[in-house]
């Protein structure tokens, strides 16, 4: 048995990607017998049972203009260092170079333990949408590549994500721990309330799942929706999800005249309907080119649904086109090209969709096989001694 402390700036209610995998690996991890502990800001002060891990929270505060998200610093809050101090660690594993990633640094270095970091996003993109200064982002991007020179081992999510973390200066060895999928069955009856509940009819159904935020390029989904609309193409885009930019898109929608065939759904937190969403729809329209190892692509996957995403982009790595998904240019144009030809190929989209289903989703206990294998290793080297000096200060 290992005792692992997972340390994370995102987790319940998960409203992120990097959130669910952290869940992800708490619940499977617990699953394999280890012991583990969720460090994260403090987002639900309701009643936290019921979970096969423990969860040792600190206050954090609401992000400007983000409220899904906190900031917090764990040394400051004075239960929270009584907590952890009782908890015994054997390893811990950082999803944030961040807050979270700062207090995992300092657990490693007090304790002498093994720091696994994981990269999981491009921040260079992030920091400079928020600060506008390229400069700033450069300097920022640094304390990002600092945090991971620091770790014992580092993993990505995926090749093209390593490829970013080099890109960002970062030299060292990069291990590829991929994420896994959740494999439910599905009972055809909450297919149909899905196609009651939504008034779907008979349409094929375009959906998005993730954060209502121009950087996941919405855009591009709305106007090559419009232009499928414009061609007398019958359809229902649902956009399921919350995030910052909720209102400029419901105000995109009523410009460009599809608000008839639109719905944005909120945040759904019910795991049977968001499966019952990606079984009925048609295909799932991802155009990121933000994110890294989307979740969502591989949950529509489970469901026997084809994914269209933007070609070259890191997130569409795990697509072949006209294989198992499909790819499209970064224009809205292209996008609307291939999925009218999606909406007219049945029979193809869903052999497509039955291959995505059979090459893209690796069950998560598959995944945490290897890494628990990674963290018995590290562990071993710890108690040897041969762990690197983590002890000079954060610049």
């Amino acid at each position: 048995m290992q005792r692992i402390g997972l340390f994370t700036d995102t987790f319940l209610p998960i409203v992120d990607g990097v959130g669910r995998v952290v869940h992800a690996y708490a619940e499977n991890l617990s699953a394999m017998g280890h012991q583990v502990t969720v460090v994260a800001p403090m987002y639900d002060t309701g009643f936290q049972g019921g979970f096969p891990f423990e969860l040792v929270d600190f206050i954090g505060a609401s992000m400007p203009g983000m409220k899904q998200y906190k900031l917090g610093e764990a040394v400051m809050d004075a239960h929270y260092r009584k907590r952890i101090r009782m908890i015994p660690l054997d390893l811990v594993h950082a999803h944030s170079p961040f807050m979270a990633g700062s207090e995992a640094l300092r657990l490693a270095s007090v304790r002498k333990l093994p720091l696994v970091g994981t990269f999981h996003s491009r921040y260079y993109d992030d920091f400079l949408k928020a600060t506008r200064s390229e400069s700033v982002a450069r300097m920022m991007t640094k304390f990002v590549v600092n945090f991971y020179e620091r770790c014992d081992e580092v993993w990505a999510v995926g090749k093209n994500t390593a490829d970013v973390l080099r890109g960002y200066g970062y030299e060292g060895e990069i291990q590829v721990m991929p994420n896994g999928a959740t494999l439910r069955a599905l009972h055809p009856s909450d297919v149909e309330e899905v196609t009651r509940r939504f008034r779907l009819g008979s349409d094929p159904v375009i959906l998005f799942v993730g954060q209502i935020d121009w950087k996941k390029n919405i855009l591009t989904v709305l106007e090559a929706c419009a232009k499928l609309k414009a061609r007398g193409e019958k359809f229902h885009l649902l956009l399921a999800g919350q995030g910052v930019n909720v209102h400029g898109v419901n105000q995109k929608v009523q410009e460009l005249g599809i608000q008839d065939r639109t719905q944005l759904l909120g945040h759904i937190t019910d795991t049977s309907l968001l499966d019952a969403l990606y079984a009925r729809a048609t295909v799932f329209a991802f155009p990121s080119l933000y994110d890294a190892a989307p979740m969502v692509v591989r949950e529509a996957a489970v469901m026997g649904t084809p994914s269209v995403m933007v070609r070259g982009s890191t997130a569409a790595e795990i697509l072949r086109d006209g294989e198992n998904g499909f790819l499209c240019e970064n224009d809205p144009e292209d996008l609307a090209r291939v999925i009218g030809g999606i909406l007219k190929d049945p029979e193809k989209r869903n052999r497509v969709g039955e291959k995505a289903r059979e090459t893209i989703p690796v069950p998560w206990r598959t995944v945490l096989e290897t890494a628990a294998a990674r963290y018995e290793r590290l562990i071993a080297l710890g108690r040897e001694g041969k762990l690197k000096d983590k002890r000079r200060r954060i610049v």
